[in-house]
């Protein structure tokens, strides 16, 4: 079933009296790459998902994002849904927008599912980086931008490994809009680091990172996890940066551990 709430195209599989999941994707792709966790954990949850501002099927406006933005956009799909106390599952960009939603309202949620994402606000480089990608975008468009971004989120032989997997992701983001592509690096760019506030989450948090991700190695994902007094850190073999698409068994198997632990479904 699929709603449309402020602009946000809002997908929901489950029954509602079920312990709600919200899934935040990651930049630049849709909702569709939480369909594996989806598909496992609607028997049991009641899932949510969006396409967030700019991408997917959602509106795009004017591409002037920031990621407060983001995260109001996040409260306007509860507070329409009525949802309380949600698990927040959010990877990359999407565990951005949820650490700052739990940073500023953590008495909303539940629990914590973070996938290769970081805590830091982007520093002087990271800055230029996103900067530069706009311009690329503005030059050459926004497929030759996701050509060369894209296969930097995968594990160098998902391609081949998942190669059909593969091919509908890139083909995804190369039809995405410009101009909400450029508005979601100009969020990124614009948001607050949220590394302080990781000692003072006390919900239950789940901490997964591709053992090959080169965007938000291993390393960086572990020192979030040390953070976070009610976390439990996993690697996710055959994976880069898109760790519940390159192995979902895996990434499913700790999700529903992480969920029959610390939270009881009413099936």
């Amino acid at each position: 079933m699929d709603h449309l709430i402020n602009g946000l195209k809002v997908f929901i599989e489950g029954n509602s009296k079920n312990q709600a999941i919200i899934f935040v994707h990651g930049f630049p792709y849709d909702h569709t790459m939480w369909n594996n966790q989806i598909e496992v954990l609607k028997e049991n949850y009641y899932c949510i998902s969006y396409d967030i501002r700019g991408l997917g099927k959602s509106y795009v406006g004017d591409g002037q994002y920031t990621m407060e933005a983001f995260v109001w956009d996040l409260f306007s799909v509860m507070d329409e849904l009525h949802i309380e106390k949600p698990i927040l599952c959010g990877l990359s960009m999407g565990g951005y927008i949820s650490l700052r939603a739990i940073e500023k309202e953590q008495s909303r949620f539940a629990g914590l599912i973070l996938c290769d994402s970081r805590s830091e606000a982007d520093n002087n480089d990271g800055k230029i980086v996103r900067s530069t990608a706009i311009d690329k975008i503005n030059v050459q468009g926004v497929e030759a931008f996701v050509s060369e971004f894209v296969p930097k989120c995968f594990h160098p032989k998902t391609p081949e490994r998942l190669n059909e997997m593969y091919e509908s992701v890139l083909e995804l983001t190369k039809n995405q809009n410009s101009v909400g592509v450029k508005g979601s690096l100009l969020a990124m760019i614009s948001r607050r680091d949220t590394t302080d506030s990781l000692k003072k989450i006390k919900i239950p948090a789940l901490v997964l990172v591709g053992k090959k991700d080169a965007l938000t190695p291993p390393e960086i994902m572990e020192k979030i996890s040390k953070k976070i007094k009610k976390s439990k850190f996993y690697i996710v073999p055959k994976a880069g940066h898109m760790s519940p698409l390159e192995n979902p068994k895996f990434v499913n198997e700790k999700i529903e551990e992480f969920m029959r632990k610390n939270f009881i479904s009413e099936n």
